[in-house]
């Protein structure tokens, strides 16, 4: 009785592996069998290109080659070693190494060769080598744009910025061909061929003026080299819509050479600081500040102080047992009694300390979350950072008083410039972007990315009345250096210490400057921002004259007519 007990036992454990390997394993099974006797040669699609807001080609692809060898079917292993070695420069031993081991059914000679490499293969007819189309990518401009668009693997994966970020558009999906082999992998003599194309990739089309872009470039890298900074970036927005014209950030490296080798550097150098990296802004926060003061002036706040409201000439204030005071010693009457408009033109901080405080801290808070502050914008951009705002709930007045001229706070490039855009534009915050649309191959627009109205900052009444105080800071005050006759430029300067540690860094400096043209009606904003300059550090001095710079630019590229 025993015996049959176990006899019946083996039976069922093997009619139970039967069962497995012919149901649950049986699919996999027949995979490996497909595999050992099939070999495909990759067919890659070809990466959607990207284009500048006009169409200018800013990234593209060069038609290159890859070569594989099956070791299997590689008769004369010596000469095919010195014949790819003599076309291709790869190591001659290396290769012989691994066409002899014979352990795998396929290597990898080269990638991304042209075709005149290729076409010296063909004339050399070695059975066991093939090869496929692959793409290089190529940048049209360089360095231009380097941190925005980001670059791609050997394999044309996106591995950052706007190549990563939208790489299952631009990637596509690759083909392959498919023949059979024998078990050692040789090809039959009549082998079934399958052939499945690949399907492109979409191209993009992005916001970015490619002539306004270069046109920053230039300004930033000349004020990097005379101003001896550690680093200088710039944005460009449309304040109509926070479309962003132009990003930059120096030093850069070009896209066509890309460090790949030395990491540290590269992720260095690839970093978008405008995007990613926060700064005390100092003074031109405060047109945040005097957009808040006017707004609840309107709505009636009788704690706001009005555009004719004289602000008395005693400067410094002591909050908390700390002492505010203004950037002049108030010698000679400079900076007294004056009224919000001049307290732009003289950056006088204690007057937008004034302003603050009287508010309160609920009422501030309230317009310093609605500019986006403490938040990301919501770009389409990976790594954006949240800013620094101190909780409300932990906000004394004497960080109060400090946030009102732009100290104890720290933004992003990207959120200073959203908020001034939104505080000069009528009070509309939108979503900022940089993909404007996705076009197929035969040049169809696929998908529109329309602007996203995210939310409302101050009326159109207090928005025309900040345009006009801050074309007086550019007309009479400290942003003079960014006047251009015959138009409307309006701004705001900033110069802002460094803190290293948590206390005050001597000699280190972020100069700064904020300005949107006409003023009447803003289609262009920038923001230069210059990290740590050597000698000279006003914003007023080392940003402004950037801006200007820029302007005039975009007036000469746009053939802007002056106003009459």
């Amino acid at each position: 009785m025993s015996v049959i007990l176990a006899i019946t036992f083996i039976f069922c454990i093997i009619i139970a592996r039967f069962f497995y390997i012919q149901v649950i394993w049986g699919d996999e099974l027949v995979l490996r069998a497909t595999d050992q006797w099939n070999r495909e040669i990759p067919v890659v699609a070809s990466r959607g290109c990207i284009y500048d807001r006009n169409g200018q080609l800013l990234a593209g692809n060069l038609t290159t080659y890859s070569v594989f060898a099956r070791p299997n079917s590689v008769a004369d292993k010596s000469y095919a070693a010195g014949v790819l070695s003599g076309i291709f420069g790869v190591d001659e031993g290396s290769l012989y190494e691994k066409l002899t081991k014979g352990n795998v059914s396929e290597i990898t000679v080269a990638r991304q060769a042209d075709g005149a490499l290729i076409e010296k293969l063909i004339a050399c007819d070695i059975p066991g080598i093939y090869y496929s189309k692959d793409n290089t990518r190529v940048y049209s401009y360089g360095e231009a744009l380097c941190q925005v668009l980001g670059f791609t693997s050997s394999d044309g994966l996106g591995l950052s910025g706007l190549e990563k970020i939208y790489d299952s558009v631009l990637g596509g999906t690759n083909g392959q061909i498919m023949y059979t082999t024998d078990i050692v992998g040789n090809e039959t003599e009549n082998t079934n061929i399958v052939y499945r194309s690949a399907t492109d990739g979409d191209s993009i089309r992005l916001t970015i003026d490619i002539e306004i872009q270069l046109a920053a470039e230039q300004s930033m890298r000349e004020v990097y080299q005379s101003s001896g900074a550690k680093s200088v970036s710039c944005i460009v927005l449309d304040p109509s819509n926070f479309d962003v014209l132009a990003m930059v950030n120096y030093p850069s490296y070009d896209l066509n050479d890309v460090p790949r080798d030395d990491m540290q550097t590269l992720n260095a150098l690839s970093r978008n600081s405008i995007v990613c990296d926060i700064y005390e802004p100092g003074s031109t926060f405060k047109v945040l500040t005097a957009a808040a003061d006017l707004q609840e002036y309107l709505n009636g706040n009788a704690a706001a102080f009005s555009p004719s409201h004289v602000f008395n000439g005693s400067r410094t204030r002591s909050v908390d047992g700390t002492t505010i005071k203004c950037w002049s010693d108030h010698a000679n009457g400079k900076h007294s009694n004056q009224t919000l408009a001049q307290a732009l033109n003289n950056s006088c901080n204690p007057c937008f300390t004034d302003i603050a405080l009287a508010l309160g801290k609920q009422t501030f808070y309230d317009y310093l979350t609605a500019f986006g502050l403490g938040n990301v914008t919501g770009i389409d951009f990976a790594g954006e950072a949240l800013g620094m705002l101190v909780p409300q709930s932990l906000v004394r007045d004497c960080d109060l008083a400090r946030i009102g001229f732009g100290q104890t706070v720290a933004v992003t490039g990207l959120q200073l410039a959203c908020a001034v855009a939104s505080a000069v534009n009528g009070g509309n915050y939108y979503v900022p972007r940089l993909l404007k649309s996705v076009v197929s191959s035969d040049g169809s627009v696929t998908e529109e990315n329309v602007p996203i109205l995210k939310n409302k900052t101050i009326s159109e009444d207090a928005s025309a009345m900040l345009c006009r105080m801050l074309e007086g800071v550019v007309k009479e005050g400290s942003g003079k250096h960014a006047y251009i006759e015959g138009y409307r430029v309006a701004g705001k300067t900033g110069t802002a210490q460094k803190y290293e540690n948590g206390a005050v860094a001597s000699g280190k400096y972020v100069s700064s400057f904020v300005g949107f043209f006409p003023a009447d009606d803003p289609q262009y904003l920038a923001l230069v921002i210059v990290d740590e300059p050597q000698g000279a550090y006003y914003g007023s001095t080392v940003a402004a004259p950037v801006a200007k710079n820029i302007f005039e630019d975009i007036i000469a590229i746009k053939n802007i007519k002056p106003f009459e």
